[in-house]
């Protein structure tokens, strides 16, 4: 390839099979080879075995992802310490978090590390549907309860029985649905339409909202006793503008994913293109940044992933007032762990403990960004 296009290949990543038929991962470089006339003699290729290195990749992955979530901020590592201990009770859990947060990951793994792991998860959006249509889905129907109720049809509540319900945006829904969802939740029985004979559940109920629930009992527009009914354990996501030290590790993620699903060998991503990433805010939060990486791979043929390849509202969003925008990766990397130890009152220590990074690192990173107390 090198002989025919004249570019040099950096650095590129591939794998091979040994003669003991094991998949080991190299790294391919070529350049051209001239004399002092610059006539071209040949090229030259060279190959480096990388196999440790994606061994300490995927345990530095592996070390911060849990079931599909993955993060290294502290609050989050401390969710998925006491995950399975949710998990393994059989009580409501209130999930909140912005929109793209992962609440339904959260939902899925308490549902997986549960014993009720084999049984059914079932995904109801409530601000998706009417009342008259989330009450039929959630509970069916008998023949004839309406004009087009031909037969019997079960609801969600029959088809996650003795399994996991995962109620979404349950802050849509109305006062009328949610004296309804109230009295299920307290007699464990429900009533499909167009009978009143009460069918009992065994069914695990998991809400989630991007809403402040106590704000809006306190406006009157959510039953404080559904609230206190669906807030036995509450679980807060931070939005990933709070957590911008995943955006790397989130990186990693989409692109080996993107890769599986558009059969790319996209390898990496510049610090450039870095740069820019983490100096956006994310309205959209984990959801957003897998669409723009999705949106690069569109562009980006192979190699890695540049500035090029990102829309043009990220460098907007990146231009400060005064017209200047992120110097680099490492400015950023910089204004991170500054900030981070100023919330520390400059605490080395803790400011590790809740980077998620041994001390030695943050003392590393602290000399080679040349880091003072006074910044």
């Amino acid at each position: 390839m090198t002989m025919k296009t004249g570019k040099p290949i950096i650095n590129k990543r591939v794998n091979i099979i040994d003669a003991d038929g094991r998949k080991l991962p190299i790294s391919i470089s070529t350049a051209l080879l001239r004399d002092g006339k610059g006539k071209l003699l040949g090229a030259v290729e060279t190959f480096r075995d990388i196999s440790v290195e994606e061994d300490l990749r995927k345990a530095i992955q592996g070390k911060y992802s849990f079931e599909d979530i993955i993060s290294k901020n502290h609050r989050m590592l401390r969710l998925f310490d006491i995950l399975p201990d949710i998990a393994a009770s059989s009580s409501t859990v209130l999930i909140e978090g912005e929109s793209g947060t992962g609440k339904e990951l959260v939902a899925r793994a308490i549902h997986n590390l549960s014993p009720r792991k084999r049984q059914p998860f079932v995904a109801v959006n409530c601000s998706a549907l009417p009342d008259t249509l989330l009450e039929s889905e959630l509970f069916g129907y008998k023949a004839g309860a309406f004009t087009d109720a031909k037969k019997d049809k079960p609801g969600r509540f029959h088809a996650a029985e003795n399994g996991t319900l995962f109620l979404d945006e349950i802050g849509e829904i109305s006062p009328a649905m949610q004296v309804k969802l109230l009295r299920v939740l307290q007699e464990k029985t429900y009533e499909p339409l167009g009978t009143t004979r009460s069918v009992e559940h065994n069914v695990r109920i998991l809400a989630a909202t991007n809403k402040n629930l106590e704000d809006l009992v306190r406006q009157n527009r959510f039953r404080e006793d559904l609230f206190y009914r669906i807030n036995v354990f509450k679980i807060h996501l931070p939005p990933l503008r709070e957590r911008m030290e995943d955006i790397p590790l989130l990186i990693d993620h989409f692109i080996d994913r993107f890769n599986i699903l558009q059969k790319k060998n996209i390898e990496e991503i510049s610090d450039d293109a870095m740069a820019l990433l983490m100096a956006y805010r994310y309205p959209g939060n984990i959801r957003e940044l897998a669409n723009l990486i999705e949106r690069a791979f569109i562009l980006c043929k192979e190699g890695r992933i540049e500035k090029k390849h990102l829309p043009d509202f990220l460098f907007a969003a990146n231009t400060s007032p005064e017209g200047k925008t992120a110097a680099s990766f490492r400015d950023l990397e910089a204004d991170y762990l500054i900030d981070a130890l100023r919330k520390n009152n400059g605490n080395r220590p803790q400011t590790a403990r809740q980077l998620g990074i041994h001390r030695s690192t943050l003392y590393r990173k602290i000399k080679a960004l040349k880091l003072s107390p006074n910044d």
